[in-house]
């Protein structure tokens, strides 16, 4: 059934308006309106924040599963193998040709962040609570601070030294609590914090290096670097012969795919996205978000201890990230960079 010469018109001009070009109506459709288009951003948004905020934050848990029947250095090395190997393929479809220097200054930011940084965290996993690895972690932006100061980059300023004694307070509870609970590991915190001063150490040192200035193949370089050093590690240290790969629970193969796919590619994407449409501190809020949903999710599923002073200890290490933040701002200097950095390395850290 056709419809008549009116009734078309009305129809048409309920999809847009009719103007005339060169003496010829032509049907302009009408904007979307601003509302809608809003709708969608905000949706993506939200999903995007999800993303850094509980996927980088449940990588903790997820480093616990995996490491039950895997052995730590084989488990980071294979997380860091596939998801380097991804990134790297990626950024070679976009254009990314990696030089020489781009590969060795990767092999000295891959042995920071990855070797020492994440080989640690995954070994000290076996023995200490996946919260509180992650709250220890949280003490990255106190040793780039301090880093930063005696290289000369940055001045501490007050706020900057009262958070420091705060989050130095924060440790201290958090590890005494610790040490109180049966089979809690003095070696395994400490295992963490050298890792956390290790990741601070490669932060600060990599604005100096000849990296590639392409975001993605920045990331994969050291990646890729880390994650081969990591294998060697556990070659020499006989974890693949110990290895018994039949008997690698399901938890723990899910643990690892879970750090492969959602703790690097899937939220490294969501990083980068935010990062282009946001301003970079407020993306660098996931720094305080991915600590609490670690001791969340360890408490929920893992039953890991939520005591008193496992909270005070929390509100204390954040409440510290918070004012160093602030007194950087307050001194105006020019370490940022290094703070940039570290937020940027938060992308490989879920890696962490």
């Amino acid at each position: 059934m056709f419809l008549d010469q009116p009734t078309q018109i009305k129809a048409l001009l309920r999809c847009g308006k009719l103007i005339n070009i060169g003496g010829r109506p032509v049907l302009v459709p009408k904007p979307q309106p601003a509302t809608a288009r809003e709708g969608r951003d905000a949706v993506k948004l939200g999903l995007a924040f999800a993303a850094i905020y509980i996927v980088w934050g449940s990588t903790y848990l997820a480093i616990r599963y995996a490491v039950e029947t895997i052995p730590p250095l084989v488990t980071a090395g294979l997380r860091h193998s596939i998801a380097g190997t991804i990134m790297l393929t990626w950024a070679y479809w976009r254009g990314f040709r990696p030089k020489r220097e781009h590969w060795l200054a990767g092999m000295v930011v891959g042995a920071l962040f990855f070797l020492i940084g994440h080989g640690t965290l995954h070994w000290a996993e076996q023995y200490v609570g996946s919260g509180l690895a992650a709250l220890l972690i949280a003490t990255e932006p106190m040793f780039i601070l301090v880093l930063a100061w005696l290289t000369g980059q940055q001045k501490i300023s007050r706020i900057s030294a009262l958070g420091l004694a705060l989050g130095v307070a924060g440790v201290a509870l958090l590890t005494d609590a610790e040490l109180s609970v049966k089979g809690s590991s003095l070696l395994g915190l400490l295992a963490v914090l050298v890792g956390s001063l290790s990741w601070s150490v490669g932060v600060v040192v990599a604005p100096r290096l000849n990296l590639p200035s392409d975001a993605l193949g920045r990331t994969a370089l050291p990646t890729l670097c880390g994650a081969a050093m990591l294998l060697v590690a556990a070659a020499v240290s006989g974890e693949f012969r110990a290895t018994h790969w039949a008997g690698v629970s399901l938890r723990s193969w899910m643990g690892l795919a879970y750090l492969i796919v959602f703790g690097s590619v899937v939220a490294f994407t969501a990083y980068t996205w935010l990062l282009q449409r946001c301003p970079p501190a407020l993306v660098a809020t996931h720094t305080y978000a991915n600590p609490v949903v670690a001791v969340l999710l360890g408490w929920l599923l893992a039953a890991e201890p939520l005591t008193v002073r496992v909270a005070l200890a929390s509100v204390a290490i954040l409440g510290a990230i918070v004012l160093i933040r602030r007194g950087e701002r307050a001194v105006g200097a020019k370490a940022p960079r290094a703070m940039v950095e570290c937020d940027e390395a938060a992308v490989v850290r879920s890696a962490s």
